[in-house]
C-alpha cells in the first residue's frame, strides 16, 4: 500500500513529512485550491527531497508547456491531471518522461468505460470524489461503485480520507489498489499536515514487517 500525502507547500511542514518516509508527496499547482504552491515553494527543498519519496505535481487544465516548465523545475517524477485533460494531452506529458496519474472524480453516475481511452497515456489512475473542487474536498464516494471498474489499471483511492475510515480500504481488497492519497483530513489548516496525524496514518497502513526491515 503506497501512501501518498498531497497538498504540501510550507518548507518545514514538508521537512516534518518527509522524515516519516511516505512513498509520495503531491505539489498543487492550481491557482484556484487553497493548497496552491504559487511562489512560495523553495525549489531547492522539494530537490532535496530523498530519492525514496516520489515527487507529484497536481495540475488542473493547465497548459502542457506549464506543466512541463513545473515538472523540470522541481524534478517531478509525477504529474497528476486533475481536470478534462484529453488521452491526447496525458501522452504528450508521458511522452516527455513524466509518469502520468490521471485523475477522475466519482459519483455513482460515473461512466467506467471512459476509462479505456486513458489506459495506454496514463500509468497510474486516482479516482476521487466528486466535489464542489477538482480535489481536496474532504468527501468520500461510495467505494462500491468500483465494483464497475474492470481493475486492468493500478490505482490511489481519494477523497476524505483520514484516521477513521482507513478500516474500509478493506472493501477494495482484491482490487489493483495502488495506494491511498490523503490531504485535508490530516491538515491543521490548508497546506499544513498534522505531523502527528500522518505519521499514526502511515504506521496503520504500512505492515509491521515492512517497519521491520526498515
Amino acid at each position: 500500500m503506497k501512501i501518498k500525502v498531497c497538498g504540501l507547500r510550507d518548507a518545514d511542514n514538508l521537512m516534518q513529512v518527509a522524515d516519516l518516509a511516505p512513498d509520495f508527496v503531491g505539489f498543487i499547482f492550481y491557482d484556484q485550491s487553497p493548497r496552491f504552491v504559487g511562489d512560495t515553494l523553495d525549489e531547492e527543498v522539494v530537490k532535496a527531497l530523498p530519492k525514496s519519496i516520489r515527487k507529484v505535481g497536481v495540475f488542473v487544465n493547465a497548459s502542457p508547456d506549464y506543466v512541463l516548465r513545473m515538472a523540470k523545475k522541481y524534478e517531478l517524477q509525477y504529474v497528476q491531471l486533475h481536470g478534462n485533460e484529453t488521452p491526447d494531452y496525458c501522452r504528450t506529458i508521458q511522452n516527455r518522461g513524466i509518469n502520468v496519474i490521471k485523475a477522475f472524480r466519482v459519483d455513482g453516475s460515473f461512466n467506467f468505460s471512459m476509462l479505456n481511452n486513458y489506459k495506454a497515456v496514463s500509468d497510474l489512475f486516482l479516482f476521487d470524489a466528486k466535489g464542489d473542487q477538482p480535489g481536496g474536498n474532504g468527501i468520500t464516494f461510495d467505494w462500491g461503485v468500483l465494483k464497475n471498474y474492470d481493475n486492468e489499471k493500478p490505482f490511489f483511492i481519494s477523497g476524505g480520507i483520514g484516521l477513521d475510515n482507513l478500516d474500509q480500504l478493506d472493501q477494495l481488497k482484491g482490487m489493483k489498489l495502488y495506494g491511498v492519497d490523503v490531504n485535508s483530513l490530516v491538515e491543521t489548516a490548508p497546506g499544513v499536515k498534522d505531523v502527528a496525524k500522518v505519521k499514526e496514518l502511515i504506521a496503520r497502513l504500512r505492515p509491521v514487517e515492512e517497519e521491520e526491515e526498515a
